[in-house]
């Protein structure tokens, strides 16, 4: 096929190894060059959701790839999104729409040959519309048990005879063994074609690492084309509930407390990013009643799977926990979509949408029934939310199964022709709505914490940030960084070799007998 993009592939290690984040990097990196970048990941598992201009559902991080691409997000950037439901099953979502739930094994045997056909269409379309294409891998290249029938590494970078990068952890600890390993497993030719590796997340003494780096390049043949530090406090969207292991359950010394509940399928977290960069919030995640405590607000975020979710937040302890702080405190509980569905009086699944359990009550703190249906919500939505005394614009994108009928409270937004969104009581210590994103308005939320500043006897915090310009500043750093730490020219380089059909690195005679003797 006639190509028209020069591609480059990062796969990692492992999961989290920082494979989004270095393509969040570049795709910013090319942009400012004047190059129009793509990114693409060929096969996404996240409950971390991005709705597209025209209504469809990708991977929250190819929707933030775009925008710090300054490209319009499209289904073409990651055609499959694998969203898990239940143990061992998953919604296969397929260009923006549901496509079925499969078991895991279903899916590796009957869905293959239909995604390598819609993978390869969505390259080609974006080969042939971009000057760069960033790919993104996903977990390991070296799972041996699923090589033979995988979708989204070195498959699709033979597919766009692309050179890759391959990331490591330092963090974690074990790079070079992870490092090593990773490319003792590669098939010999997927081997050739790593150009060289990426060390993430350090700290410390440069110089300490360097007999490491001197002994890795010696020893494999690969060279090290870069050395990233450890980014703290970057405002750019996680990927993935994999990135909440490092957010702790206690309080830290701030003025406001925000609990939110991380059940099982928790979806679409991202939600809460923008009241963890304000500076007088302690945001924690919790998974038990007894780490609630008296936060100044609750919140409940998006499910994959509500029903069974919203058992585990019962069986656990923590929906007495949420009476508890509706009676006894001054808490604001806040419901987004699933947990909007959670806090209303039943929610009923006719269609075995999301579980085989028909039917659930629900926390019985809105008078909102719920009945999940076959066909998914996907639009951006904007409207006039209405909060202590003030109204504000508002928009957000709704992501969601289930239609919600509201039997009484009050709505929460006000949309055109007459619509409304969401529920709320009298006293406004209960909030419900479908928006995601409704924390990313600045006014909204700014006044949202100055009214709970208020009740709590605080002074209004005059300056908050924009979020909208933290994330522009977020990718402005992250490229910087990787521009300064990163060897960028010799990757171009790489790239337009591999397209002029250089795809086979020479490896030196050293790393061919180390590769010899270890086998």
């Amino acid at each position: 096929m006639m190509r028209r993009a020069l591609p480059i592939m990062f796969q990692g290690t492992h999961s989290d190894a920082g494979k989004s984040i270095i393509t969040t990097a570049f795709c910013r990196l090319f942009a400012d060059n004047g190059w129009k970048t793509a990114p693409f990941k060929s096969q996404n598992m996240s409950l971390n959701s991005y709705v597209t201009p025209d209504g469809k559902e990708i991977g929250r991080a190819q929707g933030i790839q775009a925008e710090a691409a300054r490209v319009r997000a499209t289904t073409d950037m990651n055609p499959i999104l694998i969203k898990p439901s239940r143990e061992n099953e998953a919604q296969i979502v397929v260009h923006g729409r549901p496509y079925a739930n499969m078991k895991a094994g279903q899916y590796r045997e009957e869905f293959f040959s239909l995604g390598l056909q819609v993978i390869e269409r969505s390259l080609k379309t974006l080969m042939n519309e971009y000057d760069r294409l960033v790919i993104e891998g996903a977990g390991s290249p070296a799972e041996v048990n699923l090589n033979d029938r995988e979708l989204v590494n070195m498959r699709v970078a033979r597919m766009a005879n692309a050179p890759v990068v391959l990331v490591g952890d330092i963090e974690r600890g074990g790079v070079f063994a992870s490092l090593v390993g990773t490319l003792q497993l590669l098939e010999e030719a997927d081997r050739k074609r790593v150009i060289g590796v990426i060390i993430n997340k350090f700290r410390g003494d440069y110089t300490l690492l360097k007999p490491g780096l001197d002994w890795f390049e010696e020893y494999t043949g690969v060279p090290v084309l870069g050395v990233i530090p450890y980014m703290h406090e970057l405002h750019i969207d996680a990927e993935d509930s994999v990135s909440l292991a490092r957010f702790s359950a206690k309080k830290a010394e701030k003025a406001l407390d925000i609990a939110v509940v991380q059940y099982p399928r928790i979806s679409n977290f991202t939600d809460i990013d923008p009241l963890m960069a304000e500076p007088d919030c302690s945001v924690r995640f919790v998974t038990k009643a007894e780490e609630i405590g008296e936060p100044d607000v609750f919140l409940l975020p998006g499910s994959k799977n509500t029903i069974e979710d919203l058992l585990y937040v019962k069986e656990s302890g923590i929906a007495s926990e949420i009476g508890r702080l509706y009676k006894q405190t001054d808490a604001v509980i806040v419901g987004i979509c699933g947990g909007y569905q959670m806090l209303g009086r039943r929610i009923i699944d006719p269609f075995h949408v999301e579980t085989s359990i028909g039917e659930a009550t629900g926390l019985q703190l809105l008078p909102v029934d719920t009945t999940l249906e076959k066909e998914k919500t996907t639009i951006w939505s904007g409207g006039t939310a209405l909060f202590a005394g003030e109204s504000f614009s508002v928009t957000g994108y709704e992501l969601h199964m289930g239609r919600s009928v509201r039997t009484g409270g009050i709505p929460f937004i006000q949309i055109s022709g007459g619509r409304t969104d969401g529920c709320k009581t009298s006293d406004e210590r209960i909030l419900g709505t479908y928006f995601h994103d409704l924390f990313h308005n600045d006014r909204f939320r700014h006044h949202f914490l100055n009214a709970i500043r208020r009740k709590k006897g605080l002074p209004p915090l005059i300056e908050r940030p924009s979020y909208r310009e933290l994330r522009e500043q977020a990718f402005h750093q992250l490229a910087d960084c990787v521009k300064r730490n990163v060897q960028i020219e010799r990757i171009e380089q790489k790239m337009s070799e591999f397209q002029r059909g250089n795809d086979h690195v020479q490896y030196s005679s050293v790393k061919q007998t180390n590769w010899q003797r270890s086998k």
